[in-house]
């Protein structure tokens, strides 16, 4: 809609212009009579320009029917020379476009290029205004086809007219035709020491984008920064940086913009605080995901739980980090977090705790690899000193081959260590007593 907005703009600049021309022209041609061939051809009545002059008036007034009408009268005329016509078509193609007939427009267009002997401003404004148009209707052929008939009138295309044919190739996904044409039309421009509009560079930096060329498109996004300053070119630019994989100016914009107040989008609080987790400041990405969180930017959903308790848990706040993972694992689908909860209360030391989140998890299910929570599970219990359910949990572990081997070495443990404490449960012999003795007393003993 925007696009079409612009060339609306354009169309209009151009048509009212090219009418103003003709009038100043046809007077000219009255003043100094028809000396010469060239400006017989370019000749103008004075009833024809006075009836022009009052279609023109009626456009402008948005009388678009009582202008088309006397514009169709006019032409209906058998004495209006090529040069008349023309001007009559030119100004319904005005009338047609701003009634949003495109179609009608470019109709009229053809009939302006169809009379003979006219003046090449004229087809070239013809045809320039109808390979816009073109683009306008989505005819990305026919623009092309248009430019290439004004291409044989003029040495070099106008910004604009390259704008255009970059336009139509972009949008038919030829995005390497495109980029020559677009690129022409911003350094014609710039050399110039005018501006590039916004929309070319917005365009040109599309057609990098498509064809992965980010380090060109850095550079077109600061032109647009530079000459229409926009936060969200700023979030692109960071953008590029992140496919360029300079993370670093990624995060540099990122945190300038937060710090602006100019981001305020979930998405971009999480890359922001991602950013601070890659580059080893994970006190600043807790610190704002838990502001964030409780004001209601972030919703406490498991994604951002579990990246504030992997932030935590970065900064070394390790008790930190066990209430929002447990708020994490309460709203995940399965037990996985709850495994990753029992590792952080394994590290604080917090035994129970432990137990009951692997329970839990085990419970629920759909965990990755039960066989390392059961391993997980019998440290907690030998932990406890409840060295059968310990056991337990090593024995379903070691059906699993890939924990087997340490299973065994848990199992062989506890084990040795039963034996151990029945071997010191037992009574100690009396040194002084001879072996005799003893089995006698034994032997008194069964009887």
């Amino acid at each position: 809609m925007k696009n079409r907005q612009n060339i609306r703009n354009r169309f209009h600049g151009i048509a009212l212009a090219a009418t103003l021309g003709i009038f100043q022209a046809s007077t000219a041609t009255a003043e100094e009579g028809k000396q010469r061939e060239t400006r017989a051809t370019v000749a103008m009545s004075q009833k024809v320009y006075e009836t022009l002059t009052q279609a023109q008036a009626l456009v402008e007034n948005r009388a678009y029917e009582q202008a088309e009408a006397i514009l169709a009268d006019l032409r209906m005329r058998e004495d209006l020379e090529p040069y008349e016509t023309a001007q009559a078509w030119n100004l319904s193609a005005f009338n047609y476009y701003q009634r949003e007939r495109y179609e009608d427009a470019i109709r009229a267009y053809d009939q302006v290029l169809s009379q003979p002997d006219m003046p090449v401003g004229l087809r070239q404004t013809a045809l320039k205004t109808k390979a816009q148009l073109k683009l306008n209707v989505e005819d990305y052929r026919g623009t092309l086809t248009t430019i290439d008939r004004l291409m044989e009138l003029v040495s070099e295309p106008a910004p604009d007219i390259d704008y255009t044919r970059g336009a139509a190739y972009f949008q038919l996904g030829e995005f390497r035709n495109a980029l020559a044409p677009l690129q022409r039309a911003v350094s014609t421009t710039t050399a110039s020491d005018a501006v590039p509009k916004e929309g070319w560079l917005l365009l040109l930096r599309g057609c990098y984008y498509q064809l992965k060329d980010f380090e060109n498109m850095v550079a077109v996004l600061e032109d647009l920064i530079r000459h229409y300053p926009k936060d969200t070119y700023l979030l692109t630019l960071a953008g590029a940086y992140s496919e360029l994989g300079d993370t670093l100016k990624q995060l540099v914009i990122m945190e300038t913009l937060y710090e602006q107040g100019l981001i305020s989008n979930s998405s971009h609080i999480t890359n922001l605080a991602n950013l601070y987790l890659l580059h080893e400041t994970p006190l600043k990405a807790a610190e704002l995901l838990d502001r964030e969180l409780e004001s209601g930017a972030l919703e406490k959903d498991e994604r951002s739980l579990r990246l504030l308790s992997q932030a935590w848990y970065a900064a070394r706040e390790n008790e930190k980090a066990i209430v929002p993972l447990q708020q994490a694992a309460e709203r995940a689908n399965d037990g996985q977090l709850y495994v990753r909860l029992a590792q952080s209360y394994l590290q604080l030391d917090r035994w129970e705790a432990a137990v009951d989140a692997l329970q839990t998890g085990l419970d629920i299910g759909g965990i990755a690899r039960t066989d390392s929570a059961h391993i997980l599970l019998g440290m907690a219990y030998m932990r406890l000193g409840q060295h059968a359910q310990a056991r337990r949990a090593f024995m379903v572990a070691q059906g699993d081959v890939r924990s087997r081997r340490e299973a065994q070495l848990w199992v062989d443990y506890i084990d040795s260590e039963v034996r151990r404490t029945k071997a010191l449960e037992q009574p100690v012999p009396d040194p002084r007593q001879s072996p005799l003795d003893a089995l006698l007393e034994a032997a008194e003993d069964a009887t």
